[in-house]
């Protein structure tokens, strides 16, 4: 799995922090770790709003497959995300969140408070939450006599989203294009993002963005 880390501007400081953590639990299954930033304060600034709009664009074009994110209070952060087409996005504040999260809702995104009850021993929090989030298989349901109708309803959630959520590249060729293009200025973005995406129309029309 390929996993990207965002970080929005008031907890870019974190960003080393949390990409160690993540990196560390990540390996541990196998899976990879893109960190698109913000790398500390004085990076591009990515807004809570930006960072919804990176996590679609990486997303609906499977440069990665899962995101992790969040901001002060992961509200923000996770609304965001969830305002764009084949994003799920969890709340997650503990390891139990995180597991049930990945078992029963099987999203694809997930914003954690950053500042909030974030103190001594957080980065042992975060180790948990990363553990627990990927160490099963997604979507396998909680408990496990819930699983067929659990299975339903996620089903039913995404063919909703389709109806309620117009497609990604229209979105990204209506959306006030200078804001597009600050959210994507990271400095590893045009690096990460050409390596990995597969969406052609989508990798098409970012290409023109910051070339």
């Amino acid at each position: 799995m390929k996993i990207a880390l965002i970080n929005e501007n008031s907890q870019a400081d974190k960003n080393k922090m949390i990409y160690e953590c993540l990196d560390e639990v990540s390996k541990k299954y196998g899976h990879t770790v893109y960190n698109y930033g913000m790398y500390d304060i004085e990076d591009n600034e990515l807004t809570y709003v930006q960072v919804g709009l990176l996590s679609a664009i990486l997303l609906n074009s499977k440069a990665v497959d899962f995101v992790i994110t969040g901001c002060g209070t992961g509200e923000g952060a996770m609304l965001a995300c969830n305002s764009f087409p084949n994003v799920l996005c969890g709340h997650i504040t503990d390891s139990l969140d995180a597991y049930l999260f990945g078992q029963i809702n099987n999203g694809n995104a997930i914003a954690i408070p950053f500042a909030k009850d974030f103190g001594w021993g957080s980065e042992l929090k975060l180790k948990d939450i990363f553990d627990n989030l990927f160490k099963e298989e997604f979507g396998k349901g909680y408990p496990k006599e819930r699983v067929i109708p659990e299975q339903r309803n996620k089903k039913i959630l995404d063919d909703v989203k389709k109806i309620t959520h117009t497609n990604m590249i229209d979105i990204l060729k209506n959306i006030d294009q200078d804001f597009l293009k600050q959210t994507i200025s990271g400095k590893n973005f045009k690096e990460y993002f050409i390596e990995n995406a597969k969406d052609d129309e989508i990798k098409k029309y970012i290409s023109t963005i910051i070339n």
